[in-house]
């Protein structure tokens, strides 16, 4: 459970990050898609920030995450800029991609090829027809 210190801190790196990739640093990535930022999880003393990147709309998420660890130094000190007046120190990142997205096409593929039968009609019961055909007992007078 993190606390909500952890919370709002992984809040700003969120959306500081998103900036920083979108507008300061797209020249990182070759002119590609920027990734999107799915989960920013702190460590409980601010000093390690783990960002999971969603690189979604292609076949290179490899390289385009070796990219980005490749350049985590530039990235932090973008950031360190952008926060600076926020927070005290800048906290390391590593980059981790989240699979997320396609773990969930994936699920939902194998899901709509099962065959289910469907559900028996629920007035057709064989085991209730019995009980009103039959009177029952009376346990008191």
């Amino acid at each position: 459970m993190e606390s909500k210190r952890q919370q709002k801190m992984a809040s700003l790196l969120q959306q500081e990050l998103a900036q920083v990739l979108q507008r300061d640093l797209p020249h990182l990535l070759g002119g590609g898609l920027v990734p999107s930022i799915s989960t920013v999880k702190v460590t409980p003393d601010l000093a390690v920030a783990r960002v999971y990147l969603s690189l979604l709309l292609g076949q290179d998420a490899p390289e385009r995450l070796a990219a980005i660890k490749e350049h985590t130094k530039e990235i932090r000190f973008a950031l360190g800029k952008r926060i600076r007046t926020q927070v005290r120190v800048v906290p390391e990142l590593t980059f981790y991609h989240d699979d997320s997205a396609s773990y969930a096409a994936h699920m939902d593929q194998v899901l709509s090829k099962l065959d289910i039968p469907p559900a028996p009609p629920e007035g057709s019961d064989d085991d209730n027809d019995e009980a009103t055909d039959t009177p029952r007992p009376r346990l008191f007078n």
